[in-house]
Formats: structure tokens, sequence, C-alpha cells
């Protein structure tokens, strides 16, 4: 059972969505019962297909509540979805208001969470006890600890860190409302500089912990990535397995992508004009076959470095005057509005939209020449993934998943482009941000080799097979039984292609 605040389609605000989707996809190809649990969201109830409920879970923290069954349309993936409406059913997303600020009863509404999934796993309920927890990141926190704290030794649980550096932490006076035993409480537990942190409580009490790519394996290990956790980290660091994210090709695919109006591969690569004319309609960009066209298409943040390619962004221009720049995302108030305040002022070289859409995300990278990913740390970085596809090159910090995931280019002009798929930058100052993007520039000049470029990234291949193989052998290490009995989640099919309810019980 993955425990999960997101994801793809039920819910999504970035990667940790595509990657729970993408992993329940993989583990059930690999014949692994696998099904996801999170919280019913006007958007998961709305996407969700033969909905049913099969239990009633009274007396958790923030109200009552009821456990639905249902599918996900085409991809057949089980769902769990935990409801309470006045818990989940709001305005805006699965954290924040419509004006951008956090619920506040957000340890609330995980905690619940977190409940529902260890009675759940007790078998407190008609559905199926599952022989592994999976929690992804903070919002799944809780769930190890309250499965420790009452004894139990099966299910097993496992905790992915997407980002540590999202550790939900609240007070600590809400521990007695939330169900955490007083001896769970101190600085060998839950307690963190005298808040309760979700995060510290799965690192402390799940039998293993993975994160997202080697790189940041090793860094959340250092003071400097580890974000006061690393502590914690180090006394588990024989028990943390790295495991990379993968990518859905079935989503991510230039050859077939519904989002494009012309398809494209390596073999042919003539329809990427085409999406860069309908990207630069896109964004408000005049049509231009020739302009260098540099994409950012992430969470307008610090850790995004999107404070400084507003500094950036304007040196470019000056010494480009007939480079484009098209910028999707959504974040920080200061940097939105920095932004808008660029585009005024570049209307013909920036065009900018804030908030996501898929269309646009899509064309993003099938337009576009280039990709700027900065980042001061990145745990794993899918989107560099997705541009490389598309044959459009990264240019990407060299930290976290990024190290990983891209093989940079040597410095030089004249320099082989070997097995390169994209270019490298160290450091967060403007600087250097800028001197990679003109390394970039100068090479897309030279379009005999990027096109190499294009070719090396558009080739490697990102799917979730090998991931998938890791966890199953993790799981297999963990719980070494063969399933019995019915999945949690199982499908009575009526009609071809219809999804008509469920059939839940409790394993024997």
């Amino acid at each position: 059972m993955l425990v999960t605040s997101e994801a793809l389609p039920l819910a999504k605000t970035g990667g940790l969505g595509d990657a729970v989707s993408g992993l329940s996809r993989a583990l059930r190809e690999a014949n692994v019962d696998a099904t996801v649990f999170m919280p019913a969201y006007e958007s998961a109830l709305d996407a969700v297909c033969g909905l049913e409920k099969v239990a009633d879970l009274p007396g958790l923290v923030g109200g009552d509540a009821e456990v639905w069954a249902g599918w996900v349309a085409d991809t057949e993936i089980p769902v769990l979805l935990l409801r309470n409406d006045a818990l989940y059913v709001r305005p805006g997303n699965p954290y924040l208001d419509a004006d951008g600020r956090e619920f506040a009863d957000n340890g609330i509404r995980f905690a619940a969470l977190a409940q529902a999934a260890k009675r759940i796993s007790v078998g407190e309920t008609p559905v199926r006890v599952p022989h592994v927890v999976h929690a992804h990141d903070w919002h799944a926190g809780l769930t190890p600890l309250y499965l420790h704290a009452a004894g139990v030794k099966w299910p097993k649980t496992v905790l992915t860190i997407h980002n540590l550096a999202f550790q939900g932490n609240f007070p600590l006076r809400l521990a007695d409302q939330l169900d955490i035993p007083p001896a769970y409480r101190g600085s060998d537990g839950v307690e963190f500089w005298g808040h309760l942190n979700f995060m510290k409580a799965g690192l402390r009490y799940a039998d293993r912990i993975t994160t997202v790519s080697a790189t940041y394996a090793r860094e959340i290990l250092t003071p400097a990535f580890g974000h006061g956790l690393d502590g914690v980290l180090g006394q588990r660091a024989h028990e943390l397995h790295a495991i990379p994210n993968g990518i859905d090709p079935e989503v991510w695919d230039p050859s077939c992508d519904p989002y494009l109006s012309a398809h494209f591969s390596v073999l042919d690569m003539r329809g990427k004009v085409r999406n860069r004319l309908d990207m630069q309609r896109a964004f408000g960009l005049p049509a231009d076959p020739e302009a260098p066209l540099l994409a950012m298409g992430s969470r307008l943040t610090s850790q995004k470095m999107a404070d400084l390619a507003i500094e950036v962004f304007p040196m470019l221009l000056a010494a480009h005057p007939c480079l484009q720049i098209a910028v999707l995302g959504c974040g920080e108030r200061g940097l939105e509005e920095a932004l808008r305040e660029l585009a005024r002022r570049h209307p013909r070289n920036l065009g900018l939209h804030i908030g996501y859409d898929e269309r646009r995300g899509h064309l993003l990278h099938a337009g576009a020449d280039m990709l700027l990913h900065g980042s001061r740390f990145e745990p794993f970085g899918l989107t560099p993934l997705y541009s490389m596809l598309y044959g459009t090159v990264p240019i990407a910090s060299r930290v976290g998943g990024l190290a990983d995931s891209i093989t940079g280019l040597q410095p030089g002009p004249d320099t082989e482009i070997g097995a390169a798929t994209g270019i490298l930058f160290d450091g967060d100052r403007p600087a250097d941000m800028l001197a990679a993007v003109e390394r970039a520039l100068a090479t897309f000049a030279q379009r005999q080799r990027w096109s190499v470029l294009q070719r090396n990234g558009m080739t490697r291949h990102f799917g979730w097979e090998a991931p998938a193989a890791q966890y199953v052998e993790l799981y297999r290490m963990l719980a070494p039984v063969a399933p019995v009995g019915a999945p949690m989640v199982a499908r009575r099919p009526e009609t071809a292609g219809a999804l008509a309810g469920t059939d839940i019980r409790k394993r024997a």
C-alpha cells in the first residue's frame, strides 16, 4: 500500500504525483499487488472510477472518515481514498488554500491519513492487510510511528524521501490531539527544535528508508543538505537505499504525445519545428523558427534558483537580442511578480505563464531548444529528463539526481560531445548560471554538435523497469512471504473497459 498525498491524475503539485503513479503502475506490471492510498480530494473523487465505500473509520483525528475504493481509468491502478470532506474537499491544492497559504490544519489532515493507514494495516477494516506499507514524504511520515507505537511487526514499512526540505513541522502541543504517545515525543522521537516533525517520525520508525538518487543519498548525510536531519539519517545510513525515479513512457513520448500537434522522434525531428511555433503562440512570443528558445519550467522558488534566473535573464537578453525565453511555473509571490515585471519590460522576448497546465508543460519540452533548471538542491529532477527525451537540452546544476541523470558536456568550444546530454554548472551565483547558458548558446550555434547533444538525450532510457525491480527486491527482503488471498482492491469487470465496483476482503 503506497500512502501518499499525491498521485497522477488524482492530484499533482510536482514530481511526487508523477513518481507515485509511475511507480505504482510499474509495480503492478511486475506482478506486485500495489494499491495507492491517499486523501479523497475533489479532484481524486472525480478521477477515480467505480467508487464504492468499503469501510468506516470513526474516531480519526479531524473527525469520522470513510474509505472508498476504485480504479484509475486507463492505468487500472487500484486506489483507496480516505474520505472526510471537511478535511480534503477545499478550494486550492492539497496543501495550500486559494490564496496560496498553507492550510492551518495540515498537521491534522495528514495525521488522519497516517492513522487511517495504520488502522487498515492492522486489520481494523474489511480491506485486506498489506505486506508492506510504503509511505511517501512527510505527509505519510507518521504512518511508521503509529505502527511502531502499536507494537506491530507486520506489515513492514518503507519511507521514501522525495524532498527532505519539506518536513511537516507542527506545534508540539498537537501531540495529544494526534494521539502520539508520550514516549515518542522526545528528541529521540518526533520532536524537532520544539516542534513535531512528521518526516523525522518516518525516518526514526520506518523499517527501511529510500531516496530518489545516489548523489542525493550521500548529500543528505551532510549538514549542507540534511536540513537538520542529517544526524538522524546518519544513524540509519546502513538502512538508507538510493532508488531513482523513472519516467512513464506512455505519458512522455514525443512520437505519440496527445498534447502535441506534430509528433517527432530522434529519426525525424521535423515535428519539433511545428511544436516550437505552437509553444511561441502559447507563451505570446513572436513566431520565429530560428531564434534560440530557452525554457524554464519549475516551481518559482529559491530552491529552483528562480531568484538567480530573474537576475540572469536581463543580462542574457542584453547580449542576445534574438533570444526568446518561456517560463512556466508558480511559487513565491515575490518571484512571480518580479518575473511579471520582466515580461512587461521584454514582451517580445520573455513569455510567462504563472501556474501550470499539462498542455503547456508538454509544449515546453517539445518546442524549446534548451531548458534552464538551476537548483540549490535536487533530490531527483524529472523535468530535465522529460526535456532530454523531447530533444531539448538541459542546462542544470550539478547536484543530487541532476548529477546522476545528466552527462555534462566538458567545457571548451572544441571538446568532443561524446556521451554528453546537457550542460552542468556548479555554484549558485548569477555568474555561474549565466556562464552555463552562454556555453549552451555557443554550442547551439554549432548545429551539428547540438544535434549530437539532442540525439544523446533522446536515446537515453529512463523507464520505471529497473527502479521497480529494486523496490520489489527491497519489499521481498522485508516481507519474504508470497501474497495470499484476494488483492487489496479487486476488479470485477461487467463490460469491456468498465470498472464496476470492488470486492474487498480481509486477508485470511
